[in-house]
């Protein structure tokens, strides 16, 4: 097998396993017109506008512009991670988990490479993963399954928020006190990272294109707000996002994650199947009602929990419970949560890295989160 087939497959084994169930499960329940039933077209119409706006976005340099002008005032280490788990934890609830942590991550890395304070690096990366996921659960753009669900469970706005709020802001207080843990020490950042490639090669577009290209992708962005809000369909706005990529900024549709959108579709037939097969749908059905925390956080732990998410709801409607079970359930494993994925690849390809550490560290601070958070569940319920 050659290198590219071995680097795909490690890049993208949750679409190839949700491709693999999807083909099994059509053994099972013939391929028909009701395939088509299966998939929720909405969910992948707005996945596909909020990632291909937000890469603008990060392709423009606008994340990194700002990472960039809160860290240069910044004297201790301590501070200096406290800002970085903050710009986490907050800037996921809106750019998604992923993108905070492709943006922040490789960031940290110059930082504290160009402060030589590279002992510190595994304890940074890990508490900004944690941070992100746990950000990002609070709203319905943070991750793929919060959008998910919230669009399939027709939740309204404040519902959905309330029922996420004490955990995020519980999520919040510990990880301030772990900064704690860091020790204050003096860090001195007389410059950060340059743009990556990228983002130069877009600062060195005229001024007047650059701005136009902002305020685009700024009412894009607010059309994918009203279209989560139920305001407006997301034909109408899935249409205009993509011809307005395509005319303006063509390259950023090459940069959106379309094997995510390919693992909605897999595992919706997958599911959708599953529905139709009576034995199967009584069974998990009876297995996971009532315990849908429980299901959420463990079958994450397993297969993370994007797939988690779309598999156990095929087969409850307490979504609340889900919800939170599979928002919780990115802690725990490295791969509970594939944005963990993402920084444990940026980490590794860093000089004298140490795999093993990483990993004890990380899963650590996780399941120390986790030990807190789920009976932090079954007191508020």
């Amino acid at each position: 097998m050659g290198n590219k087939a071995i680097t795909f497959i490690k890049q993208e084994i949750v679409f190839i396993l949700s491709f693999f169930l999807a083909v099994i499960s059509c053994f099972f329940v013939i391929p028909s017109k009701e395939y088509l039933t299966y998939i929720d077209y909405r969910v992948l119409a707005l996945l596909f506008c909020l990632m291909a706006v937000v890469q603008g976005f990060s392709s423009m340099g606008v994340f990194h512009k700002l990472g960039k002008s809160l860290l240069q005032k910044l004297s201790s280490t301590r501070n200096l991670a406290l800002a970085l788990i903050c710009l986490c934890f907050f800037s996921s609830m809106l750019i998604t988990n992923d993108v905070a942590l492709i943006t922040f991550v490789p960031f940290t890395i110059f930082i504290l490479q160009l402060a030589n304070r590279t002992d510190q690096l595994i304890v940074f990366i890990v508490l900004e993963t944690i941070s992100a996921n746990l950000g990002s659960m609070l709203t319905p753009l943070g991750n793929p399954q919060n959008l998910y669900l919230y669009t399939v469970s027709e939740m309204k706005l404040g519902t959905f928020l309330m029922t996420l709020l004490p955990y995020s802001v519980v999520a919040f207080v510990l990880l301030i006190l772990c900064t704690f843990l860091i020790k204050k020490e003096p860090i001195s950042i007389q410059s950060v990272s340059p743009e990556p490639e990228s983002i130069s090669a877009k600062e060195a577009q005229p001024k007047s294109k650059h701005n136009f290209l902002l305020v685009v992708y700024s009412l894009l962005f607010l059309l994918c707000l009203l279209v989560v809000l139920h305001i407006l369909p997301f034909l109408a706005v899935f249409m205009i996002v993509g011809v307005t990529i395509l005319v303006f900024d063509r390259t950023v549709l090459k940069q959106v994650d379309y094997f995510l959108l390919l693992t909605f579709v897999c595992f919706f037939i997958f599911i959708g199947n599953l529905k139709n097969i009576p034995a199967v749908h009584q069974v998990l059905s009876q297995v996971i009602y009532g315990h849908e925390f429980l299901s959420g956080v463990l079958t994450s732990q397993i297969i993370s929990n994007v797939p988690a998410a779309l598999l156990l709801s095929g087969f409850t409607d307490e979504w609340s419970a889900l919800l939170v079970g599979v928002n919780i359930g990115g802690l725990g494993t490295l791969i509970a949560s594939l944005a963990s994925l993402i920084s444990y690849k940026q980490y590794i390809k860093t000089a004298d890295s140490k795999t093993s550490r990483y990993l004890l560290i990380f899963t650590l601070y996780s399941i120390g989160f986790l030990a807190i958070l789920v009976p932090l569940y079954f007191l508020l319920n």
